[in-house]
């Protein structure tokens, strides 16, 4: 009789939930709200990975890519001294930026369509999308010149995005080119006419970059190339088995606007051109080492000294007889930036023969004194005049 009822009340409940016919199938389960779970974000590839034959110019105008290489410039990626994927182009300078007797190899991208704009006496006005490289190479002696003697150091970019110029620094190591940000100090020795000089190559961080390539107007820090000057690329080149003028080929190319005749534009010439002038040589060297700082926009514009190519050497912003704020004058006491006819008593030749971080001049940019510069210039400050002056003793 127990069993009789259980089984009663147990089919009584079955029937109460509305389980009588159905089977378990047609339950309807409980609504539940259950809050919406947000997409998860899908991390856009990087441009940098991106594979192209063609130069990848939408990752030079966005990301800093950690391989050079990522950025298609170069043919063969680990030679970036020859074969430019186009529209780029080597080009030279006329006289020498010094790096410690360093080869470099400088090639100019300009994107399709567009033009620089010549400028007499100031660096030329590129279009955003230029892109400059500069690969460092050293010897390991000066007398020998094949690329079997040389190894790659580091290349810097210098980049026209849409909010100005940035400056990317690659150091080289087996065949492969990879960012530094903060720059590096690399051991090297080099045998300069019978005398090895052991001492750590700079690769300059991107803070340091600024330093030579600052441009302050209006109340702004800005970053400028330094070496396109029509008196720095006025000069003759092979160009496709041809000798041109470098400028004349560029307008030929399609690639500068605005270009007088050439006999309106100044040169710059090799410190060992013997053909031209003492304080022209003098000058170009001068201009391209030292000018980019010494203007009244660089980094030592306080210093009052202006040492541009197209600034009367004979004058006092030029540094006769001038006095340099700040400076001790170094173990010889000395007064001023050039002493007309005495250049054993001339900062400005001084302070290329020192190396100590806080004396040298170029203050970053070398590690070892330009012993043939250093001789050229003395030559030419002992020939000027003293009466150009009034140097007091």
């Amino acid at each position: 009789m127990q069993k009789l009822i259980t089984l009663l009340l147990t089919l009584f409940l079955i029937s109460a939930c509305g389980g009588s016919d159905a089977g378990a199938d047609s339950i309807e389960s409980p609504t539940v709200d259950t809050p919406s779970l947000p997409d998860t974000p899908i991390t856009p590839a990087s441009l940098c990975e991106q594979t192209t034959s063609s130069i990848n110019w939408e990752a030079l105008m966005k990301e800093d890519c950690d391989d050079l290489a990522q950025y298609g410039l170069f043919i063969d990626p680990s030679t970036p001294s020859s074969a430019p994927v186009t529209p780029g182009m080597l080009y030279t300078l006329s006289t020498q930026l010094f790096t410690n007797y360093a080869s470099k190899y400088r090639f100019i991208f300009i994107p399709e369509g567009k033009q620089a704009i010549f400028h007499p006496t100031d660096t030329f006005q590129f279009p955003i999308g230029t892109i400059l490289t500069k690969t460092f190479s050293m010897p390991f002696d000066t007398q020998v010149t094949n690329p079997e003697n040389e190894v790659l150091i580091e290349t810097r970019l210098l980049i026209h995005r849409e909010l100005g110029w940035t400056s990317l620094p690659y150091l080289w190591k087996n065949g492969e080119a990879k960012l530094v940000q903060a720059g590096a100090n690399i051991p090297h020795t080099l045998n300069h006419q019978g005398e090895v000089e052991r001492f750590d190559y700079h690769v300059p961080s991107r803070a340091e970059c600024k330093i030579c390539h600052q441009i302050n107007k209006g109340g702004s820090s800005t970053i400028s190339p330094i070496g396109l000057k029509a008196h720095l690329l006025n000069h003759d080149i092979e160009f496709n088995g041809e000798t041109v003028n470098q400028l004349q080929m560029w307008k030929s190319q399609s690639q500068l606007i605005g270009l007088p005749e050439l006999n309106e534009v100044a040169h710059a010439p090799a410190l060992t051109d013997t053909s031209e002038s003492l304080t022209q040589r003098a000058k170009g060297y001068i201009d391209i080492n030292c000018a980019h700082c010494h203007r009244a926009e660089g980094f030592a514009s306080i210093s009052g000294l202006r040492l541009g190519f197209h600034i009367d050497h004979t004058s006092y912003q030029y540094g006769i007889c001038k006095q340099p704020p700040g400076w001790d004058g170094g173990a010889k006491g000395l007064s001023y930036d050039i002493v007309p006819g005495d250049g054993d008593h001339s900062i400005l030749l001084y302070r290329q023969e020192l190396n100590s971080a806080k004396d040298r001049m170029p203050p970053i940019g070398r590690s070892l004194v330009h012993t043939e510069a250093i001789e050229l210039i003395k030559q030419w400050i002992d020939s000027l005049s003293p009466t150009i002056g009034n140097c007091q003793a």
